[in-house]
């Protein structure tokens, strides 16, 4: 492996020392990543997080009178697909 050239396409500038050091630490990281291609992963389904996470939603209680959706709507400026449109606040 040519540690000069995998810094120069990073644009990095390394010393001698820099080089001698890193090159064994690079050399590590690309083995164990051959090591993880070798892992059969078949069957396992593709996930984000290492634990299952579930939405913890809880049911809509009301406290006395409650506005339906038209009137909650009536004083909106501006409303699409039953939704209160607001303007751009980002660029």
């Amino acid at each position: 492996m040519d540690i000069r050239k995998i810094a120069n396409l990073a644009r990095l500038e390394l010393t001698d020392d820099e080089a001698a050091r890193y090159e064994p630490q690079l050399e590590q990281i690309l083995h164990h990543v051959e090591q993880l291609k070798k892992v059969n992963i078949e069957g396992i389904e593709p996930t984000a997080h290492a634990t299952p996470i579930f939405d913890v939603i809880r049911e809509d209680v009301t406290h006395g009178e409650s506005f339906t959706q038209e009137e909650a709507l009536a004083n909106a400026p501006a409303v699409v697909q039953g939704q209160i449109k607001m303007p751009k606040v980002v660029e």
